[in-house]
């Protein structure tokens, strides 16, 4: 099986083609054809078996054509590494595109992060505790988000972060498409 045949994007795939993916490891082929049908999703792989991936494309696919200003996708990451290897991951796969995304965390000053988020960058890659710090102000409002992924979210629970997860949750619309891997 090629990536073609999850029917992504021309941009998507010729980003898939420029890191060197030939073939969708095991966690792409489950869970991108189900996140395509715009389905939930709950999924559970190792690291280093493509999981990332598994979700930026459907994801990217949706975006690719829409129109830009709005962040229409949260990405909860536990660590800003975590969140910074997400949004390079993105970066690469759409690179063919004018997807914008933005990593929101800690140990940065607020200002960049702050410009993300009032010009709505199509996709934010966040630490919840950095993203209720941006929720304390009407910029950060995301009322257009249609897509919610929780990356590492075991990890994240076994941190204890389901009060901050559960207060993000509060501070946003009801997504489309939620995302646990």
């Amino acid at each position: 099986m090629a990536f073609a045949a999850f029917s992504l994007h021309p941009t998507l795939l010729r980003g898939v083609a420029d890191l060197g993916f030939t073939e969708p490891t095991p966690i792409q082929k489950d869970a991108i054809p189900e996140a395509m049908k715009g389905r939930d999703l709950l999924a559970c792989a190792a690291t280093g078996s493509g999981k990332t991936a598994a979700f930026l494309l459907p994801v990217l696919h949706d975006l690719v054509q829409r129109p830009r200003g709005t962040t229409r996708a949260l990405i909860l990451a536990p660590t800003r590494e975590l969140a910074l290897q997400i949004v390079d991951d993105l970066r690469a796969l759409a690179r063919h595109t004018d997807i914008t995304a933005a990593p929101v965390h800690g140990g940065v000053g607020m200002g960049p992060q702050r410009s993300a988020l009032r010009n709505g960058a199509d996709v934010i890659v966040a630490t919840p505790g950095r993203l209720l710090d941006h929720f304390q102000h009407d910029y950060a409002a995301l009322a257009g988000l249609e897509f919610l992924v929780l990356d590492e979210a075991d990890r994240m629970l076994d941190m204890g972060f389901l009060p901050d997860i559960k207060r993000v949750l509060r501070h946003v619309p009801t997504p489309k498409q939620t995302l646990f891997f």
